[in-house]
C-alpha cells in the first residue's frame, strides 16, 4: 500500500478551530509535552498573545540574545498584521473590507490583503470545480437565521445565488455582478495571517518562532533543535490525540472539522457546506493539511472536506507540491494522503 493512501489505527456562530489542533509547544495551554528533555540547556522563548478571529492567537519566538527590544518590535509587526488580515475579511465588523463589498457590491482599491485572499479564493473555487466556493455566505446565513434547518425553498432561494463566477476581482477593484452575491473569507483568513506573521518575523530577523493564528506555521526550530511539533486532537473527542506531528520550517498545518460550528447535535450539519446543495458533506468529520503556505493549507482543509479524496481531492492535493493530507471519516477512520508528516502516537 502507498503511503499516499495509507490507513492509521482509528480509535456557535463564529466558526472556530482552537483544540483542533493542539500546539505541542504549550502555547495554547493545552498542557501537552512538546519533548522529551533533551539534556541540554534551551534557549527561552519569548511569547505573546492576544484575540483575533475570535479566538486567541499566539506567538512564539525563540530568544537568540538579540536586545528584547528588538524581538519586542517584531512581535509588534506581527501583531499588526494581524489585524491587518482581519480589518480586510472580518464579517463581524461592518467596517471591514469585506463587509462593505458585500454590502455595497464593490470595493474600489482593496488592501493586498483582500486582494490575495479573495484571488486565492476563486483560484480554488475554479480548481476544485466549485467544491470550494467564497460565495456561500447566503448559505451560512440561512442557517444562522433559521436558528435549526431551514425550510427547502429557503435554503434552496440560498444556493441559487452562490457562484463564484459572479465576482469580479483586479488588484484596482472587487465587484460583484448580481447584486445577491456575498462573500466569506473564513476558510482562508487565518491561514492568510499565518503567512503574513511567518514573513512579518523573517523581515525582522526572527529565525525561530512558531504561529498559532488558528491555523499553525513555523520557522526554524524549537529551543531544543528539533521541528516544532503540534498535537493532532481526534473530531468529537478534543481531549485525545491522534498523535503528534512535526512542523518543518516554513511548513503550516491547517484543520477543518464537523465540529467548531455545528446545527445538529449529530454535527451532520455544520458550517461547511456544499455550495449546490446547502447541506454539509456526509463523509468526513476531519480534515488536516499541512503545506509550503497557511492560505493553501487552509483552502484545502475545508475544500477538501467537500470533495473528499475522490478524482477532485487527490487532483487538488497534488497540485500543491510537498501538500499532505489526514482525513478522519464519520465512523472514525483514519487515513494519510500524500506528503503529510510521520504521525507519532500520542
Amino acid at each position: 500500500m502507498s503511503r499516499a493512501d495509507r490507513p492509521l489505527p482509528a480509535d456557535r456562530l463564529r466558526p472556530h478551530r482552537r483544540n483542533l489542533l493542539f500546539a505541542g509547544l504549550g502555547l495554547l495551554g493545552a498542557g501537552l509535552p512538546a519533548f522529551a528533555a533533551s539534556g541540554e540547556t534551551e534557549r527561552p522563548i519569548v511569547r505573546r498573545s492576544g484575540l483575533a478571529f475570535g479566538t486567541t492567537v499566539a506567538i512564539a519566538v525563540v530568544d537568540d540574545g538579540r536586545p528584547r527590544a528588538d524581538v519586542e518590535a517584531g512581535l509588534d509587526a506581527a501583531f499588526a498584521a494581524i489585524r491587518a488580515v482581519q480589518k480586510a475579511a472580518d464579517l463581524f465588523d461592518p467596517t471591514s473590507e469585506l463587509s462593505r463589498l458585500n454590502r455595497d457590491g464593490r470595493l474600489s482599491a482593496p488592501s493586498h490583503d483582500l486582494a490575495t485572499l479573495v484571488a486565492h479564493g476563486l483560484r480554488l473555487a475554479a480548481a476544485s470545480d466549485g467544491g470550494f466556493d467564497p460565495t456561500v455566505q447566503p448559505i451560512w446565513a440561512a442557517w444562522r437565521d433559521a436558528g435549526g434547518r431551514p425550510d427547502p425553498a429557503t435554503l434552496a432561494r440560498a444556493c441559487a445565488r452562490v457562484d463564484h463566477r459572479a465576482v469580479r476581482a483586479s488588484p484596482d477593484e472587487i465587484r460583484f455582478e448580481r447584486p445577491d452575491t456575498a462573500m466569506t473569507l473564513n476558510a482562508l483568513a487565518q491561514g492568510h495571517a499565518a503567512d503574513r506573521v511567518a514573513e512579518t518575523l523573517r523581515a525582522h530577523g526572527l529565525a525561530d518562532a512558531f504561529v498559532d493564528t488558528g491555523e499553525f506555521g513555523a520557522r526554524g526550530a524549537h529551543p531544543s533543535g528539533r521541528a516544532w511539533r503540534v498535537g493532532v486532537a481526534r473530531p468529537h473527542a478534543r481531549d485525545r490525540l491522534i498523535g503528534r506531528i512535526a512542523v518543518a520550517d516554513a511548513r503550516f498545518v491547517a484543520t477543518s472539522a464537523d465540529d467548531r460550528t455545528f446545527w445538529t447535535p449529530d454535527f451532520a450539519e455544520h458550517h461547511i457546506v456544499e455550495p449546490w446543495s446547502g447541506h454539509s458533506p456526509r463523509d468526513l468529520a476531519e480534515v488536516v493539511v499541512s503545506a509550503p503556505s497557511g492560505l493553501l493549507a487552509d483552502g484545502l482543509s475545508t475544500a477538501l472536506m467537500v470533495t473528499g479524496f475522490g478524482a477532485t481531492g487527490r487532483r487538488l492535493l497534488a497540485e500543491v507540491p510537498g501538500a499532505g493530507a489526514l482525513a478522519v471519516a464519520k465512523d472514525g477512520a483514519i487515513a494519510v494522503h500524500g506528503a503529510f508528516p510521520e504521525v507519532e502516537a500520542g
